[in-house]
This record gives structure tokens, sequence and C-alpha cells, in this order.
């Protein structure tokens, strides 16, 4: 099937390079190039918002691995930890690919991009992580040295609409580490 043609456009004022445009579908969708994207804010506002985020990871097989972790959206990324164990680490070692997405299907926020752990040495953005989770789940951050592993999630694509105006609000942004993608 033919995909919508998109017509991209930088949000206003953002001083990063993000381009707005159709999310890649096929033509059926009805989606149609428009001179007015959602703003990126909007995703951000939700990400930063959220209290479960669903991510998804592939197994060595090929087989999809998706599972809920609590993170949080600071700086442009989105951050979360883990067991360094766990199914969803061991995933991520082999392959950093991942897809995040929120709870909810009416008001929809997906990003895409690849994991990148965060050192115990990134004693700033620690301390960032740590009031975040004071503030936002009323515990601090656990970090174990060798057990416990903590990702930067670079978005390269993130994608947005609500169900109330789709497609007429359905928005994809590419963001410049997925310039050549």
């Amino acid at each position: 099937m033919p995909t919508a043609k998109k017509k991209a456009t930088k949000p206003a004022g953002d001083p990063r390079d993000i381009r707005a445009g159709l999310p890649q579908v096929p033509a059926l969708y009805g989606l149609k190039p428009r001179a007015k994207y959602l703003p990126f804010r909007h995703a951000e506002d939700r990400l930063a918002r959220s209290r479960n985020y669903w991510i998804c990871t592939t197994r060595a097989d090929g087989r999809p691995h998706s599972i809920p972790v609590w993170g949080f959206w600071m700086d442009g990324a989105f951050y979360f930890g883990t067991a360094r164990s766990s199914r969803k680490a061991r995933n991520l070692a082999r392959n950093p690919a991942v897809s995040v997405h929120l709870d909810s299907g009416d008001d929809v926020v997906i990003l895409e991009g690849t994991v990148v752990e965060v050192s115990h040495d990134e004693r700033a953005t620690l301390k960032k992580l740590d009031a975040a989770s004071r503030a936002k789940y009323k515990m601090p951050l656990t970090t174990i040295p060798g057990e416990t592993v903590l990702y930067r999630v670079q978005p390269c694509v993130v994608l947005a609409w609500t169900e109330k105006e789709f497609p007429k609000n359905a928005t994809r942004w590419q963001l410049s580490s997925a310039a050549s993608k």
C-alpha cells in the first residue's frame, strides 16, 4: 500500500532539530498533508506526566517483549532502570533499539530510539533522576552498581494523536538523530 505523503515542518520556536509531518501509514487511513501539526510540546507534556510507560524490546530469537516500567522524561530524553539480569536488560544488551509508549490508546504518544546506559559516574544526571523519582514515585532512585542499569533513550521518532481528532492531528516528529533513517 502506498503511504500518505508528508510535508515536514519544524516546530516554531524549538531550537532542536525536530521535523513534524505525517505518520507513515497506508493511504486508506486518510491522513492529508497540512500546514500545522501538533507541537512537540504535546508529546513532551504527556511523557513527563505519565506514571507508567510500556517498553518494547526484541528477544534474541526476534520475538517481541513488552513490559511496563516507571520512568522520567527529562532534558529531551526518556530514562528508566531495571535489574541487569532482567529480560529487558538482556534484550537491550543485544539490541539497543526500543519503543516506548504510554498507557492510553485515546491520547497516543509513542517514541522510538536507542538506549544508552547512564554511567554511575554521571552524578548530576543521577541526582536529577533521584529528585524526579522522589517527587513522582515517592521513593529514591535505586541504583546498585553491577546489579541495576539505568537507560537513556534518545528518541529518533515520536508519534502522537488523539482518538477524538484522528486522523486530523496525527503527527510524526523526526529528530536529528534519525535524519538518516
